[in-house]
């Protein structure tokens, strides 16, 4: 039987990384990063020497083997390294260029129907059940996911928390830049013709524009455990 399996999409910025690590550690589930998959396929294209949108590169490189891993950090409960063939990438993945390489390898057919199968075999060997967020999880990965979220705020709360977030890793870019980028990027992710960003028919919508990080978490965790039979308890 599949383990119970919570989706959380939305666009660039909306929180759903961090919303899904505190949720996944307060639910006891496992916490499965997709965004950091194909940031992955994007740092190993250009490492590489692969153009992002060289269908027969990314396919070879894919067949490879990205020799991908997701570990737990010890000091802090709601993080995860994201290990490339071995090398820590996860700070790698995280910069603006990435970022749009990100955007651009996951509208290719060619990879998303190689790691569309990655993705559930993730979410299945979950036991306890798995938190898995995107741009596409509760529409296409996962349809039947038993609970599904939609995060989303305002464009200048998101480009303000990113703009925030890389002045934290010592890259000081002018917020408008941050912004522009992000726009770009949605639209590259809502008009894509494969798996387009979108919210599934019976996802519920959260807008985290001017809430903390502890109430949009602890709203998700009530309405899961609304959701899902047999929860762990608090």
């Amino acid at each position: 039987m599949t383990p119970p399996i919570v989706a959380i999409d939305g666009p660039a910025g909306a929180g759903k990384s961090t919303v899904a690590r505190q949720l996944a550690r307060r639910l006891g589930f496992t916490m499965i990063d997709t965004g950091a998959i194909y940031r992955s396929v994007a740092l190993a294209a250009r490492r590489a020497q692969v153009a992002w949108d060289d269908d027969a590169g990314l396919q070879a490189l894919l067949k490879s083997g990205l020799g991908l891993t997701f570990l737990p950090v010890p000091e802090a409960d709601d993080a995860q390294r994201v290990l490339l063939n071995g090398r820590d990438v996860s700070a790698a993945i995280r910069t603006p260029e990435i970022s749009r390489g990100a955007s651009v390898v996951s509208a290719r057919p060619v990879v998303r129907e190689n790691l569309l199968g990655l993705q559930r075999e993730l979410g299945r060997a979950a036991v306890n059940g798995a938190v898995l967020e995107g741009r596409d999880i509760g529409t296409v990965v996962f349809p039947d996911a038993r609970v599904k979220f939609f995060l989303t705020a305002s464009d200048e709360a998101r480009a303000q928390r990113r703009h925030s977030e890389l002045a934290d890793k010592g890259l000081h870019l002018p917020l408008s830049e941050v912004l522009g980028d992000q726009r770009r990027r949605d639209r590259d992710d809502t008009e894509r013709a494969i798996s387009p960003l979108k919210a599934a028919p019976d996802a519920i919508v959260v807008d985290t524009t001017g809430l903390d990080l502890s109430e949009v978490v602890e709203r998700c965790f009530q309405l899961a455990r609304q959701g899902i039979e047999r929860l762990p308890q608090p």
